[in-house]
Formats: C-alpha cells, sequence, structure tokens
C-alpha cells in the first residue's frame, strides 16, 4: 500500500510551517515564557491550515491559536491569532505584522 500525500482537490499532503514561520512564532513564545505568561505549546498541521497553539498551564485549552491558512491569503491574509473564546483577534497577510498583537500590554496576567 502506497502513501499517496495529495488531496481530492489536487493539493499536497497537509499544511504546516516552514522553518522561517516557526522561528518567528517561537521567539515570541520564548518572550511569553520567560515572562512567566505561557508554559506549554502543540503545534499540528491540518488538511486546511497549520496551528501553533499555546497553553498558560498544560493540561488547559489554549490560550492562544496562530493558525495558517493558505487558501484565505488571497482574502483576509492566510495569518490569524486566535484567543481563549475563539474570537479573532488579528488577521493578516504577513506572520510578523499579525503577531504584533503580542506586543500589546493588555495580555498581561492579573492574579
Amino acid at each position: 500500500m502506497s502513501f499517496d500525500p495529495l488531496t481530492p482537490d489536487g493539493r499536497s499532503g497537509p499544511v504546516f510551517f516552514d522553518r522561517r514561520e516557526l522561528d518567528q512564532i517561537l521567539r515570541v513564545y520564548g518572550r511569553m515564557v520567560a515572562q512567566g505568561e505561557w508554559r506549554d505549546y502543540a503545534i499540528a498541521g491540518h488538511r486546511d491550515f497549520a496551528e501553533f497553539a499555546v497553553f498558560r498551564r498544560s493540561g488547559d485549552a489554549p490560550a492562544y491559536r496562530v493558525e495558517k491558512r493558505p487558501a484565505l491569503q488571497a482574502r483576509q491574509g492566510q495569518w490569524a491569532v486566535i484567543g481563549e473564546g475563539g474570537q479573532v483577534l488579528r488577521r493578516g497577510r504577513e506572520l510578523a505584522q499579525t503577531l504584533r498583537v503580542f506586543d500589546s500590554r493588555r495580555f498581561r496576567l492579573v492574579e
């Protein structure tokens, strides 16, 4: 039995992040870990999108998700940062610009 990486619509395999994209995402992740705000992450490649999820504590629901959806590149932009409740916090065509949503101080944890 051979594996055919093409999906029914002719695209190849699952969507995933390339090295440059992961580098940008992991820089933000490292900064937030150093601030004590995030503790864990998960990466998944799906048929239509790739997802980088961050967690405040292991075992919790994701606090934020960074999604790459190439099908939306011509419309809204392929990048999105999604909050805990599922709301889209920022969407864009450029990853660096989209990740700037985390530069804001409003994402500090209040205990």
